[in-house]
């Protein structure tokens, strides 16, 4: 194995892994011990226990001592709770930009990803079109700049992606959700942070709403 700082090792182990589990590569219920872990990543275990630490701290996974850790399942309520939040927190990032006046060259990047989810929503490639969607609420919490808030609601968007990967096949309003993206670009160009604030409270529960029928509909009680 080559000579890889400790942490570079730990940054690489904590992303591998949480891209297994928002991808489902290792789902709900998913228990494994550290060692058989550090073997799947190909490093050494030390790395990998902290990597793990920062899983939990995440919400992803438990730590269960002797065991191992175990990728956590969200009930239909923890989903409810999930949108409950993001929902009251969410708007704050949209509030944020949209006072920063963000150029046009600031917010390219979300005028790109916009592109790519409507070029998916034609093709009906829904894994891109996730990816996209995704990667724009990604970019709007990176671009508001307050740390302390981004921090707050990454890990939420890593548990969400889960839930939406699944729940992805059976939704019928991805063309509503796409106009919602364009709405919100439009606002946040202007500096309205009222309107960036509606929109984005808006645009979750209308999603939460659609998901959570889906998830009562299909039976699902492990997400």
């Amino acid at each position: 194995m080559p000579d890889f700082p400790k942490k570079t090792l730990v940054a690489d182990a904590y992303s591998r892994l949480k891209s297994d589990i928002r991808e489902n590569r290792l789902p709900p219920g998913f228990q494994a011990p550290e060692p058989e872990l550090a073997t799947r990543l190909g490093i050494s275990r030390t790395p990998v226990r902290e990597a793990l630490i920062r899983l939990q701290a995440d919400g992803l996974i438990r730590l269960i001592p002797r065991h191992g850790a175990l990728v956590v399942a969200l009930s239909p309520s923890d989903v409810q709770s999930l949108y409950d939040i993001l929902s009251a927190l969410e708007p704050q990032a949209g509030v944020t930009l949209a006072e920063a006046a963000p150029t046009p060259t600031a917010l390219a990047p979300l005028y790109e990803t916009l592109d790519a989810m409507t070029r998916a929503l034609e093709a009906k490639d829904l894994s891109a079109w996730l990816a996209a969607d995704d990667s724009f609420h990604q970019q709007v919490i990176a671009l508001q700049g307050n740390d302390r808030l981004h921090g707050m609601l990454d890990p939420l968007l890593d548990q969400l992606h889960r839930v939406l990967m699944t729940t992805l096949a059976h939704r019928e309003q991805l063309a509503r959700a796409t106009e919602d993206h364009r709405t919100l670009l439009h606002i946040l160009a202007t500096g309205d942070s009222n309107g960036a604030r509606r929109e984005l409270r808006q645009h979750r529960r209308r999603e939460s709403r659609e998901v959570l029928e889906i998830i009562e509909a299909q039976g699902l009680t492990a997400l």
